[in-house]
């Protein structure tokens, strides 16, 4: 009987046996990463257990991302105590703002996890890694805590779910268009605990940034992690960015999947999740006419160069809405300068939408975005639950970057194809 990926990913981590799904197995870690919300829990965790040094410094991701610039004196203290202790092990991978970008997205753009290995985060969507063929899981701090002083933690295995797209897409049609209809299909507890390996016609043409938005919301069906096998996309971008190739796992032709869920993108327009669950999805004409108060393009999920460009080309020659706000998000500092030099800032501020620097302030309602009472937002983030923005009374719908631009412009939710 074959291996899944990711069974092929935890046997080579593990004990040398083949482990198949509820077998609990310790592993080695290759990558750890904390940002400023999550690192200061780890290092007190850390330093309750009694540990002084770190297993691998060069193992270690730190990233400032969430509420970046210093929203008040306590997140100020939180990057300190992260800055400091990035500092003191010697973790050379510290991104600082102005240098940084949201974590997500900065190890997707610096290649800082590969196709195989383990990464351990204390964040939902460090799954999102898992475009690179990797078992990236998201973990409690205590638990990133002992692997920062053990460099290992015990698994569960997963049974995996394999989810199969066929077919061609329809203009402004992309990867956030294929997650969310992912999580309508399984639900916000159809993966509970499941690997999502993801395959088909249609994923082999994604390319990686919609790849990465593809895996990033697996999460939001309770699944352990997301993953695509690598190949020649996964190759090509990894030799460009980081000089990296090799021979990768991938699934066992015989591999032995819980279930195959097989979706089709023939006839599939654009997807919009309503509030206030991920998974309350319907095509966009079925939300024409729903009145915006703000619309944020970015985030980990959708703030590539690419996501900004499709934001761009639908906001180009247009102005956003009176009464709208328009707040855009580049995901890294590498996104905002090839941006800037592309002229796309120039444009989304001709456009009379506001730029901010990577931070996932707006997504989690922490700052640069926040909604007040009863205003509703079209997002291209990854969450929608209530009060997740802002207010409680505040609704908020999820979209691709070109239902996002229109949204802008046109004021109420409407099919970038009918733009005039």
């Amino acid at each position: 009987m074959g291996l899944t990926l990711c069974e092929k990913i935890l046997a080579s981590h593990g004990d040398g046996r083949d482990p198949r799904p509820g077998d609990l197995l310790t592993c080695s870690v290759d990558r750890t990463l904390a940002t400023d919300v999550t690192a200061p829990l780890a290092i007190e965790a850390f330093r309750a257990m009694g540990a002084e040094r770190v297993h691998d410094p060069s193992s270690c991701i730190l990233v400032n991302d969430h509420f970046v610039p210093a929203r008040d004196i306590r997140a100020a203290e939180a990057a300190r105590a992260m800055r400091d202790f990035a500092s003191e092990q010697g973790i050379g991978l510290y991104f600082e703002v102005g240098r940084s970008g949201i974590c997500h997205a900065l190890v997707a753009e610096e290649c800082l996890a590969l196709p195989g290995q383990i990464l351990v985060g204390a964040d939902s969507h460090t799954c999102t890694a898992g475009a690179f063929g990797s078992f990236a899981v998201g973990v409690g701090a205590t638990d990133l805590a002992a692997v920062w002083a053990l460099g290992e933690t015990w698994m569960r295995v997963p049974a995996t779910i394999r989810v199969e797209w066929s077919g061609r897409r329809e203009p402004f049609v992309d990867g956030k268009d294929l997650a969310l209809r992912t999580v309508c299909e399984l639900g916000v507890e159809g993966g509970a605990y499941r690997a999502l390996e993801f395959g088909g016609e249609t994923v082999a043409e994604l390319p990686m940034n919609e790849r990465f938005t593809l895996c990033n919301m697996s999460i939001e069906t309770g699944a352990k992690a997301g993953l695509i096998g690598p190949d020649e996309v996964t190759r090509s971008y990894l030799t460009e960015r980081a000089g990296v190739a090799g021979e990768w796992p991938v699934a066992d032709e015989d591999a032995e999947y819980e279930r195959t869920v097989r979706l089709s993108c023939r006839g599939l327009s654009p997807q919009v999740a309503a509030p206030f669950l991920p998974s309350n999805v319907e095509p966009v004409d079925a939300f024409t006419g729903v009145r915006v108060d703000q619309v944020v393009i970015g985030s980990c999920t959708n703030g590539s160069i690419e996501d900004m460009r499709k934001a761009a080309g639908v906001l180009s020659g247009r102005r956003v809405a009176a009464g709208v706000r328009c707040i855009v998000v580049p995901a890294s500092q590498r996104c905002f300068r090839m941006a800037a030099e592309e002229g796309l800032l120039a444009g989304f501020a001709e456009s009379g939408a506001h730029v901010v620097g990577p931070t996932c302030g707006p997504c989690l309602g922490g700052h640069s975005g926040v909604l007040g009472p009863g205003e509703t937002a079209v997002t291209t983030t990854n969450r929608n639950f209530r009060g997740r923005m802002g207010d409680v009374t505040s609704r908020v719908y999820l979209a691709n970057p070109f239902v996002a631009a229109a949204a802008a412009v046109a004021g109420t939710i409407v099919h970038p194809g009918d733009m005039a």
